[in-house]
This record gives structure tokens, C-alpha cells and sequence, in this order.
């Protein structure tokens, strides 16, 4: 699930909760759950029902705080990653663990 700008939020059980990301794979739960814990939210997680038997296991991963809306803090680059970088894109959306604080490509590599 991509950045989406919306603030998704409701309740995991008893629990308010502002929701990171829905329907996202185990690697992609363990990722941003170790992230935002690093970063000094608490995560919950809850397994999303599945449709049929033989479909793979999906996660709902959220934080308790309400404040909390995963698009403001990438991009105003609030996180930090584990050795101390601040998180941009790429490295939110696993596609990179370059954390060049540049959201273009003029050319330079």
C-alpha cells in the first residue's frame, strides 16, 4: 500500500487506532512494526480474515496514537531509520535503502 495522504482511522478490538496499512504480507508487517517501534509509537497488529483457505495470510498494521498519519511523516521526514537516517519514500515503501532526501532524479546518481 502506497502513501496515500488520507488519515485512515478506527479500532483494532477496544483500541482507537490510526491504521498504517492494511492488507500487507508478513516481511511488510515485521518491517513497519520494528520501523514505528523504533520510532517510539506503539504498533498493533491483527490478521485480516481471509477469503479463501488457501489465500496467504494478510496483516493490518496500526498505532494508538491518533496524531499519527504515515504520509505527513515521510515526507516531512519525522522518522528515522535504524542507523539514525531520516526515512524518505523509497525507503517507507521498501523499494530502496537509500536515504537521499530527494523525491526527484535530476539526473545524478
Amino acid at each position: 500500500m502506497s502513501l496515500s495522504g488520507s488519515h485512515m482511522f478506527g479500532s483494532i478490538e477496544e483500541t482507537r487506532v490510526t491504521f498504517v496499512e492494511k492488507g500487507v504480507s508478513e516481511d511488510r508487517r515485521d518491517f513497519l512494526k520494528k520501523l514505528l517501534e523504533h520510532n517510539g509509537f506503539e504498533v498493533i497488529l491483527q490478521e485480516d480474515k481471509k477469503k479463501a483457505e488457501e489465500d496467504p495470510q494478510l496483516y493490518t498494521v496500526a498505532v494508538t496514537d491518533m496524531t499519527f498519519n504515515p504520509t505527513i511523516w515521510v515526507y516531512q521526514r519525522k522518522l528515522k531509520t535504524f542507523d539514525g537516517h531520516k526515512v524518505n519514500q523509497d525507503y517507507w515503501e521498501q523499494r530502496s535503502t537509500d536515504t537521499n532526501p530527494h523525491y526527484w532524479n535530476n539526473g545524478e546518481k
